[in-house]
């Protein structure tokens, strides 16, 4: 499947978030990266039958005398790199100005699927953390093949977002990594953004290689809504305001770009790569970003 065929829309249309992983993966990264694999340990994955001609070194000899029957021990290698994807669930990232669209929330949960897959793809270890105003749910890295099944039961289970309060959280997350890796934040980071460079610097005071995927909708930037509109706050229900966005747009705009703006110069300091998407745009651009990180990193 041609990348540029490969849009957010389609994306939605597919269902299984294992075959979009699949298919973003191999559709456009096939032969652009090679992991670098510098095995230290190994971790036993499974049995299978042995092939003769093969080295008799692993073979399980308590199993032959059971069964009768030659089964290797097949172990898994694990890398230098341990990443750990830590997903925004708030209220706020189940937004979508068009129904058509993809919410923040979905996009963020394709992209994830795809940089878990891609990672264990390389023999990388991969965990996933989901949250909103406190942590939801924790999958340990690990870079065995069952562990894409439980990243993708975490994603495809996602519960009702509520408030946000990401600079905790990303400081909970940093306390409970006791080894160096690579962390991956997809948010929409519509929080204080102290807190938010407070809990990404833990990270990178630790030592941490940090890649921050900001996921927008189009209309979250240049508020283009035509006519009078009611916007109601994806955390407080109860809060509403009824306005013309045209009459507002000008400064609304300069707020934003001021916003995103601080927030770029903020991860520069930090050395944190702050990647910033529409959920308009196509996978590649994010995925892209992880790939160029990787080379800087080896």
């Amino acid at each position: 499947m041609s990348n540029t065929l490969l849009t957010p829309d389609l994306i939605g249309q597919l269902g299984r978030l294992d075959i979009i992983a699949r298919l973003v993966v191999e559709g456009f990264l096939t032969g652009l990266h090679k992991s670098p694999y510098h095995g230290f340990s190994a971790e036993f994955a499974e049995y299978r039958q042995y092939i003769a001609g093969e080295s008799v070194a692993n073979i399980d000899w308590r199993v032959y005398a059971k069964t009768d029957r030659h089964y290797l021990k097949v172990f898994t290698e694990e890398t230098n790199l341990r990443a750990t994807i830590l997903m925004d669930c708030s209220a706020s990232m189940d937004f979508s100005a068009e129904k058509s669209r993809l919410t923040k929330k979905e996009y963020a949960s394709y992209l994830a699927a795809a940089l878990s897959y891609l990672l264990l793809r390389q023999n990388d270890a991969v965990g996933l953390v989901t949250f909103d105003e406190a942590l939801l749910t924790m999958v340990p890295a690990r870079s065995m093949r069952k562990q894409l099944f439980q990243v993708l039961k975490v994603l495809d289970d996602l519960p009702p977002g509520s408030g946000t309060r990401l600079g905790p959280v990303l400081h909970g997350v940093a306390e409970r990594l006791q080894r160096r890796g690579l962390i991956l934040v997809l948010s929409d980071l519509m929080d204080d953004p102290v807190e938010i460079m407070s809990g990404l610097k833990h990270f990178r005071h630790q030592g941490h290689e940090v890649v921050v995927f900001q996921i927008l909708d189009p209309r979250e930037l240049d508020l283009d809504f035509a006519g009078e509109v009611e916007f109601v706050s994806m955390e407080d229900p109860g809060s509403k305001v009824r306005l013309e966005p045209a009459h507002m747009q000008e400064t609304y705009r300069r707020k934003i770009d001021s916003w995103r703006k601080n927030l770029r110069y903020e991860c520069r300091r930090q050395k944190i790569d702050l990647v910033e998407i529409t959920t308009d745009t196509p996978f590649e651009k994010g995925l892209g970003a992880y790939l160029r990180k990787r080379r800087r990193m080896y």
